[in-house]
């Protein structure tokens, strides 16, 4: 297996390890999946760029890529609802994306065809790296609230006001993406 794999597979890793930091108690363990989250979205950023620097592109990185990506998010987002933090329908929508499009990609597969990302993806998965770091920020920031003296209701309200902002983009991002990747693949949709 090579480098670029080996991230990517660290990536689905990293994301149970930062799960089980998020629903920790305290300032510590909420900081810690903070910068597990990180980690791993540095592993989303250096797989494809070492893969097309050595020329290590391979269909395993192509089609584990995304899935990473997706495991990574969904892992959050589903987290955080746990938590309270977002809506259940907002990522019910994006998983419905997800599985659909990843179900496309495997159809594509058993074709002889393996379909990459697009740009549209590569955005939604951006804004949904973003939420995810923000809702993130806010825990980390939440839990050090002892600490702090200026933390009020109305600053916690701000923040989950920007945490619904922030998923109802990324909601948008993630049908749009969705759709467009339906478009660009409408011949292999008609032959379903």
């Amino acid at each position: 297996m090579n480098l670029p794999n080996k991230l990517t597979v660290s990536r689905i890793i990293l994301t149970f390890l930062m799960m089980g930091f998020l629903f920790g108690h305290g300032f510590a363990a909420k900081l810690t999946a903070f910068f597990i989250f990180l980690l791993a979205c540095v592993t989303d950023f250096l797989d494809g760029r070492i893969a097309r620097k050595r020329h290590e592109i391979s269909d395993f990185g192509k089609i584990m890529d995304p899935i990473a990506d997706k495991v990574l998010i969904l892992g959050a987002l589903l987290a955080f609802v746990e938590m309270g933090l977002i809506p259940a329908w907002m990522v019910i929508i994006i998983i419905i994306r997800e599985f659909s499009i990843t179900g496309l990609r495997f159809f594509a597969i058993k074709k002889g065809t393996v379909l990459a990302a697009e740009s549209a993806g590569k955005h939604k998965t951006i804004s949904q790296m973003v939420t995810v770091f923000f809702i993130l920020f806010f825990l980390v920031i939440h839990e050090s609230v002892a600490y702090l003296s200026f933390w009020n209701q109305r600053l916690e309200n701000g923040f989950k006001a920007g945490i619904f902002l922030l998923m109802t983009i990324t909601v948008a991002l993630t049908i749009v993406s969705g759709l467009s990747f339906i478009w660009q693949n409408r011949k292999l949709v008609r032959s379903l």
